[in-house]
């Protein structure tokens, strides 16, 4: 018997196909019995009430299909989706379940499964479910992005991130033709074994595409998993953030991962051995560390291309098979595999990586703490490095039972047959040691070099230079399965100059898109993309606007000013039948006086520690005065004399670390409230007529700060910026904006 708390219709078919029922749903925890076709009424919502699902699918052996046109809602047109609750179709200790066609939106989870073997999902729009508010900007990161996937035993995925798709505890399900867009999450597997997962779109999120806990024995084929990225500004900032095109975490073993897209992610694939397996978490009792990790695993046909961090990692893993993969433009490096061991590296393409890449971390291939790798029959191209393979003191790191039970120190690596052309260094072995004797027994043989810079750099390492390249079969690949050829379908988004981030995730070059270009001083522009310029208007006192030429397919650029001093707020709508939106913005037209001077500080993360003797390196000899009309510079890994301040300033040639900067200006405001802002990474203080009204004079990452300050009567008030930089990045911003 089919109990529902919905109508249900019998649909008149054919007398030679069984009849089956419509379950119009209406209502929250609708249970289906028996296989039907699912009904939604056009604009109906239906909110998951008390968290375990709309849509309860409680039987064996059923088929539920979605009809054309039916899309199960569960929040309000316009609702921030970082407030997204609840499950749209839960199922739960069925076996042999097949849901054809869903549509889901509105969720913080939008299919949920457990304990479904023989589970298979066909065909699913899964479309603007939950995903967090970036707070990460064009300008500079923000650290409260980063994800956090080391522990999943307790659900804390589904807990702080969601997802389109989740199933737990299966086995033998088969995943295919799922749509996810507008989401964080696309699938989350946990403890998923011999399932197949083909054909599959989890493009343009925020998080990862697919992720991977405890699961082995699956195939992940032929699915475009493109674009799931965060922590990323082109040209100022690539983290990454821990997003992942496929995320591989706690001990994920003989998984065949094949002739995927995974472009664009923040790294394309990241796998880590887990903290059980590694000795950081109690593990159950008798656990055997040895050769605990993501193990065994065939990663081919892939593409592994233009991640702000790493194509490719795998960490404290053993046996990996990674082979004709492509790796090109990875900001940092191609592969990064450390602690890793028995890996065969073979036949890949490592093009153009390391050109945003963090000190030494570089390049093609990079293994930190890594033996009896093999890394033959590759291409090596135009990358910063080819290989680098290198000991350092990680303290305590190896005294963890799961590292000190396998640990083989750097040992018996093999880099032979492959072609390096144009790479800036070939090959680097590094020994931090005392003793020098870390890494060893590393062969070198029978490579092509053409037009490298530098062959090998491995200062008191001996390296073998002969012997035979080792040989290597590819897999026969005939149980691989998917109709979709997904590798190379983007090929127009190649480049990481695409990932075009919005505060809900990656822009997906589909849809409407507003960003700002320019967004400091008297001079504001923005981009506008698939939006007619006919639906935009900017309205405010004394402000200007000028259209750039717009042409059909192409982004077309809109710049605000004004010609009159002071802080001028505008409003700029957008009517464009795709998309309403209003943004407010201000002008701050006023002319700074900076100066820019070195200070001479403790070493560590420490602030100056006399305030009085920092503000008079101003005024020694080392300092350099100028104007500029706006304060807002992103430094990045430079400093003031890379950022165009002026003239004075850039041919200072001021080193980015221990600077410091003083800027003040006589701004004109009217009576009422305003919001004075920072993004500072370091310290920052601002004063108004003297007096000090925002305060963060510490070492930081980059951090906004905000005050409010009461003007009684129209007047101009003097404002001063004080702000310095240790080391590493920095940027400083002031915004100031009337609060209505």
């Amino acid at each position: 018997m089919l109990k529902l708390i919905a109508s249900l219709v019998v649909a008149g078919v054919a007398a030679t196909q069984p009849v089956v029922p419509t379950v119009r749903v209406l209502a929250d925890d609708t249970k289906i019995t028996e296989s039907c076709r699912v009904v939604i009424d056009p604009g109906v919502v239906i909110e998951d009430l008390n968290g375990d699902g709309v849509i309860h699918i409680a039987a064996d052996d059923v088929t539920v299909e979605f009809a054309d046109g039916s899309v199960l809602v569960g929040a309000k047109p316009g609702t921030d989706p970082d407030t997204f609750k609840g499950v749209g179709i839960s199922i739960r200790d069925h076996k042999g379940v097949t849901l054809k066609n869903a549509r889901v939106s509105g969720f913080k989870v939008g299919i949920q499964a457990e304990r479904t073997p023989g589970l298979t999902i066909d065909g699913a729009e899964l479309v603007n479910n939950f995903r967090q508010r970036l707070r990460s900007t064009p300008k500079a990161e923000h650290g409260g992005d980063w994800l956090w996937p080391h522990r999943n035993d307790g659900g804390e995925w589904l807990r702080n991130y969601g997802a389109a798709l989740a199933v737990k505890d299966a086995r033998g399900i088969v995943i295919r033709k799922v749509k996810v867009r507008q989401g964080q999450n696309g699938m989350v597997l946990d403890r998923v074994v011999g399932g197949q997962i083909y054909d599959n779109d989890c493009s343009f999120l925020s998080g990862w595409g697919i992720a991977m806990w405890r699961c082995s024995s699956n195939v992940i084929s032929r699915n475009a998993l493109d674009f799931c990225v965060r922590g990323y500004s082109h040209g100022v900032y690539n983290r990454g953030q821990d997003s992942a095109g496929l995320l591989m975490f706690e001990q994920n073993n003989r998984n065949i991962i094949a002739e995927n897209s995974i472009t664009h992610g923040g790294d394309g694939i990241f796998g880590f051995a887990g903290h059980e397996a590694i000795g950081e978490t109690p593990a159950p009792d008798g656990f055997n560390y040895r050769r605990k990790g993501n193990n065994d695993n065939l990663f081919i046909g892939n593409d592994l291309s233009y991640a702000p961090a790493h194509g490719l990692e795998m960490t404290f893993s053993y046996g990996n098979r990674i082979l004709k993969n492509r790796f090109v433009g990875n900001a940092i490096c191609g592969i990064w595999g450390g602690y890793s061991q028995e890996t065969l590296i073979a036949g890949n393409l490592f093009e153009d990586n390391g050109d945003m890449a963090y000190g030494l971390e570089r390049g093609g291939v990079n293994i930190e703490h890594g033996a009896d790798n093999l890394i033959i029959d590759n291409t090596f191209k135009n990358n910063k490095c080819g290989v680098h393979l290198w000991w350092d003191d990680d303290g305590a790191l190896f005294s963890k039972p799961g590292v000190a039970a396998n640990y083989k120190g750097v040992s018996g690596n093999v880099i032979a047959g492959n072609t390096f052309e144009g790479d800036a260094l070939v090959l680097q072995l590094r020994d931090a040691s005392r003793t020098k004797d870390k890494v060893t027994g590393t062969v070198f043989a029978n490579n092509t070099l053409k037009n490298v810079g530098k062959e090998i750099d491995a200062k008191d390492i001996d390296v073998i230079r002969t012997g035979e390249t080792p040989e290597y079969a590819i897999p026969d690949l005939k149980g691989v399965v998917g109709e979709t050829r997904p590798v190379g379908a983007r090929a127009h988004l190649a480049g990481r100059e695409n990932i075009i981030m919005t505060e809900w995730g990656p822009w997906d070059h589909e849809g409407p898109l507003v960003r700002a270009l320019q967004s400091e001083g008297a001079r504001h522009v923005y981009e506008f993309r698939n939006i007619d310029p006919r639906s935009v208007e900017v309205t405010g006192r004394s402000i200007r606007s000028k259209a750039g030429k717009a042409e059909p397919g192409k982004p077309w650029t809109l710049t605000i000013d004004s010609s009159a001093v002071g802080v001028r707020p505008y409003t700029l709508s957008v009517n464009d039948p795709a998309l309403k939106q209003e943004i407010n913005g201000a002008l701050l037209s006023v002319r700074w006086d900076v100066v820019v001077f070195p200070w001479e500080g403790e070493p560590g993360p420490n602030p100056p520690p006399d305030l009085e003797a920092w503000r008079a390196a101003a005024k020694l000899p080392a300092a350099k005065r100028a104007k500029t009309d706006r304060l807002s510079f992103q430094f990045g890994s430079g400093g003031p004399s890379d950022v165009d301040i002026a003239p004075e300033i850039t041919n200072a040639k001021f080193r980015g670390d221990y600077c410091g900067l003083i800027a003040t200006a006589r701004v004109p405001l009217t009576k009422g409230k305003w919001r004075l802002s920072t993004l500072s990474d370091d310290g920052v203080r601002v004063l108004v007529d003297g007096k000090p009204l925002i305060e963060n004079w510490t070492h930081h990452g980059a951090t906004r700060d905000t005050a409010e300050l009461e003007v009684k009567g129209d007047r101009a008030v003097e404002i001063t910026v004080e702000y310095f930089e240790i080391y590493g990045a920095a940027v400083l911003d002031f915004q100031i904006e009337p609060i209505p």
